[in-house]
């Protein structure tokens, strides 16, 4: 296969010259039809694989993504690039959405980017056999596993496109985090016609992985970011710590700033990009700061806090270094976060009692009879929601997550959909309104030089800029707009910001929502599992960090060298062999048993000072415990169970 072609639509319209490693590859096999998993760490250059083919084919390639911000961000860059793409999301109303799939089979697009839940839709089912599609790319693809950490059950439904479309269309699945029980999920769940995996290494050599156990994390902080350069991320998991962090830092003369969900999208949009270009040097975030980051040059990822799994910590620290030069990703652990930890699964996990009180408290709050609401869209504030019903915000979201995950709702982050005009008559007849409606003429000559494509699809329009450019106010702007839309000239969607909620199937009286007692504390389980994987990681002092995070993935890789523990044991003048034959000896010799120092020493295969050194170290890092009467035994893990 001729792979020069791929080569120069990459640089036509990226400028690059070649391709990432493992992007031709993944490239080369959707272009062949085959199915693919392609697993990339995060910065692989992800949307690559499927655009470049997808330009070289003849047709559209859906991309299915559950962000919608992710979605108008990826389409708004394309269209830049004079790549026809389109988005297609619950945000839109039933008009947009009509106009826009009736665009991707009539007009040139070459992209069209569709939220989960949207699959399922009686309008997308209609049309979805009328478009020329070449390609299926399913972003976030660790979505469709129950093993995975962010499971949506309208990932599930992805599948279903098979039966809609023709059965050459190949899928190319995307996920930066899947272990290899996910990775197979992935494949069983989209109806793989066969096996294959196409995986970089998810080693980050530059990386240098650290743990650090501090009771004044304040401290540690401004001393230690007083002799780290370059700019960095530090994650946190509440927006009031984020605020309160981001002021001490700037207190203490740190160019400092904060980021979370709960801000305008706007405030968001700058605070970003003023990290970004530089002026801020260290922004301190939720996790909603991670979407459409495009910043080479992070020197340092901090978690004040630990994530709730290997994946959230790995995708995270993944941010640091992406331009190949040294970097740092920091997880600070102290005494009090067990305790911490504990506490919020409690409140991960409401009783079903609470979940169910949820579900109908957000049908009466949507005001959604019994028996109907299947596929409806709602505005939704989680704010006024909680405060209406009186009800604990963490407790609340939780059991919103949990009814998402039962596949009784959809709960989307917020989003910011600016106003869209779209005009419904064609140019004769608007000619000829002008012509009769002189009042209107100038208005409507300032929206066309203003705005191009409005007869074919719903734009979006800036009410502020527009009041600008024609020296009028916002407020008449507006009544222009209204006036036209209830004259049928146009069709005006005014803008809003605002979380949704769709209801994926009809409200169902309390008896018959079944929230099975096995199915949540499987759930459970697996969340206790990928807590107690990353507790290991926090708390391990013998094996080092990067071969930890890589075996979780299912990856076989060596000692980094570079992380904490690496370099503690790099002063013991210890081969990394001596090292691991000890170690492995010792924790064979005492689990279970208890033995006076001496006599432990004698029973390994390995020279007595060698020996010592390794049993030093293990007591320094609390793996090997002496009792009162100093005999040694191992320290095993007291972790979380159901």
């Amino acid at each position: 296969m001729n792979t020069e072609a791929y080569r120069q639509i990459l640089t036509r319209y990226w400028g690059f010259t070649s391709f990432k490693p493992l992007q031709e590859e993944i490239i080369l096999s959707v272009a062949g039809g085959r199915d693919t998993l392609a697993l990339m760490p995060t910065g692989g250059g992800k949307s690559i694989t499927f655009q470049v083919p997808a330009l070289h084919m003849e047709g559209i390639c859906v991309v299915i993504t559950p962000l919608i911000a992710l979605m108008k961000d990826q389409v708004r860059r394309l269209n830049s690039l004079e790549i026809k793409a389109m988005a297609i999301h619950s945000g839109m109303s039933g008009e947009e959405i009509d106009i826009a799939l009736d665009n991707c089979i009539y007009g040139d697009y070459k992209f069209l980017y569709i939220s989960p839940e949207r699959i399922s839709t009686r309008l997308f089912q209609e049309r979805v056999s009328r478009l020329n599609i070449n390609l299926v790319a399913v972003d976030e693809a660790h979505c469709i596993s129950q093993w995975g950490y962010d499971f949506r059950p309208s990932y599930l439904k992805i599948a279903a496109l098979r039966q809609l479309i023709p059965d050459r269309i190949p899928f190319l699945a995307l996920t930066a985090t899947a272990t290899p029980a996910v990775a197979g999920d992935i494949m069983e769940k989209l109806e793989f016609r066969e096996k294959n995996i196409l995986r970089t290494s998810f080693g980050r050599k530059n990386i240098s992985y650290m743990v650090k156990r501090v009771e004044d994390k304040a401290a540690w902080l401004t001393n230690t970011l007083r002799n780290i350069g370059g700019s960095g991320i530090i994650y946190v998991r509440s927006r009031r710590r984020c605020k309160e962090i981001a002021e001490m830092l700037t207190a203490n003369k740190f160019s400092a700033d904060f980021y979370h969900a709960g801000l305008p999208q706007d405030i968001r949009d700058r605070k970003q990009s003023a990290w970004t270009a530089g002026s801020t040097r260290i922004i301190v975030a939720t996790n909603a700061f991670g979407m459409g980051i495009d910043k080479a040059e992070v020197r340092f990822v901090i978690h004040w806090e630990m994530p709730d799994s290997i994946e959230e910590y790995f995708q995270e620290s993944g941010r640091a270094g992406r331009d190949g030069k040294k970097a740092f990703a920091i997880l600070l652990y102290s005494s009090s976060d067990r305790q911490q930890l504990e506490s919020s699964l409690k409140k991960k996990f409401p009783p079903v009692g609470k979940i169910k009180d949820v579900y109908e408290a957000l049908c009466n709050y949507l005001q959604i009879p019994v028996g109907s609401g299947k596929n409806t869209v709602f505005d939704f504030s989680i704010r006024d929601f909680v405060s209406k019903y009186r009800l604990p915000v963490i407790e609340t979201f939780n059991s919103l997550s949990f009814l998402q995950r039962e596949g009784y709702v959809e709960f989307t982050e917020e989003i910011n959909n600016p106003s869209r005009v779209h005009f419904v008559v064609g140019r004769d007849d608007l000619y000829r309104f002008q012509v009769a409606n002189e009042a209107f003429d100038d208005f409507i000559k300032l929206l066309l030089r203003s705005y191009t494509g409005m007869f074919t699809e719903f734009v979006a329009i800036d009410e502020d800029s527009l009041a600008r450019r024609s020296g009028l106010s916002r407020d008449a702007v507006y009544r222009f707009l209204v006036k036209l839309s209830s004259l049928n000239i146009i069709r005006y969607i005014p803008g809003k910001k605002t979380a949704l909620v769709i209801f994926t199937e009809e409200r169902l009286e309390r008896k018959a929502l079944v929230i099975s007692s096995d199915n949540y504390l499987d759930v459970k389980d697996k969340h206790v599992f990928r807590l107690n994987k990353m507790i290991d990681y926090a708390e391990s002092a013998t094996r080092c960090r990067s071969e930890l995070l890589l075996d979780y993935f299912g990856e076989e890789s060596d000692r980094c060298g570079i992380c904490d523990v690496c370099r503690e044991r790099n002063e013991l003048d210890l081969s990394k062999y001596e090292f691991d034959i000890i170690l492995d000896e010792v924790k064979k010799i005492l689990t279970g048993n208890s033995y006076e120092a001496a006599e432990l020493v004698s029973k390994v295969s390995l020279p007595p000072e060698k020996v010592i050194k390794v049993v030093r170290w293990l007591l320094d890092h609390n793996k090997i415990v002496r009792d009162d009467n100093n005999l040694l035994s191992w320290r095993e893990p007291d972790l979380f169970s159901r």
